[in-house]
């Protein structure tokens, strides 16, 4: 396998960071309601920060299925929406470092990008790796948002209870590198926030502030949600106002939320599940609402964010 050093390029201008922790949020894989989309924008926007990795975008990005934008005008082509692929250093509100990587997904060499990012981290002494998700749930908007852990240890997760044995779903370089850093016997851990299906195709800020809340948790980081939470207050009534419009709407999150208090009382409400509250979804049909939500955020010839 080629140097995976060769795939960025690192500032030499690096302070003292101390053991930063490195969250993780690649846009390209499962991200119901655009919630890791709206955490990331969340902390590049209200964080003082700046890139200190660039990756080599042309040995990781195929251009051809996912086309980036390029403007016409008039008679010339004005810009080219180049992906970008980097390693940014931020301070949270405490001015306490940490690292955000960002950027498209990569389509190739998968093994040498995990061991690339690895890498760094070791280089960076990075002392715990997160990463953000967003699934589709059959939960309902009305309840709190829910979110599923997992980790390279169980003391990392600590508090978050299984809520499924065994399941095959589409792999994510996300993932991916969490499985990489748990066989080198480092700290990683993941969050994917319980999205409600009907609404996983447009911006839901509740479940993004849910994720940069369970960061700060796991980490101690003290992260921004003032934004998040306004803006999903004001998506919350938009939700409500169109629910109250069709009974068809409201009958299903009426259903949706019996079932999830009877989960909630179930486990004390600590958690949605119960195995006794009802149906959940089997393995198989998680991991076939995953491939479906995928191949409808992935259709050939999109455009980014299309």
């Amino acid at each position: 396998m080629l140097d995976p050093h060769e795939l960025y390029q690192l500032t030499d201008d690096l302070p003292d960071l101390g053991q930063p922790v490195l969250v993780q949020a690649l846009t390209g894989f499962v991200d119901a309601g655009n919630a890791s989309r709206l955490a990331r924008e969340q902390l590049l926007t209200s964080l003082e920060g700046r890139p200190i990795a660039t990756f080599d975008v042309d040995q990781l990005f195929d251009y051809r299925s996912r086309r980036p934008v390029m403007t016409f005008v008039e008679d010339h082509w004005e810009s080219f929406d180049a992906p970008e692929l980097e390693l940014h250093l931020l301070h949270d509100d405490d001015e306490t470092p940490f690292l955000l990587l960002t950027g498209p997904e990569p389509d190739l060499q998968w093994e040498r990008f995990t061991a690339a990012v690895a890498g760094l981290a070791a280089r960076l002494d990075v002392r715990l790796t997160v990463g953000l998700n967003s699934i589709p749930m059959a939960v309902p908007h009305t309840r709190p948002t829910g979110v599923t852990a997992h980790a390279t240890r169980p003391e990392l997760i600590s508090g978050y209870e299984p809520w499924l044995q065994r399941v095959q779903v589409p792999g994510s370089v996300g993932h991916l590198l969490e499985f990489r850093l748990g066989e080198q016997g480092r700290d990683a851990l993941g969050f994917a926030a319980h999205v409600p299906h009907y609404v996983a195709q447009t911006e839901y800020p509740a479940a993004a502030e849910v994720l940069l809340s369970a960061v700060s948790r796991s980490t101690g980081l003290l992260l921004p949600g003032d934004g998040l939470r306004s803006a999903a207050e004001v998506v919350r009534v938009e939700i409500d106002r169109q629910v109250a419009q069709t009974e068809d709407a409201a009958a299903l999150v009426q259903a949706l939320e019996e079932q999830y208090d009877a989960f909630a009382r179930g486990r004390g409400e600590r958690n949605l599940l119960a195995p006794d509250a009802g149906p959940l979804p089997t393995a198989d049909e998680l991991g076939a609402e995953l491939e479906r939500f995928l191949a409808e955020q992935t259709r050939p010839g999109d455009t980014p964010g299309s």
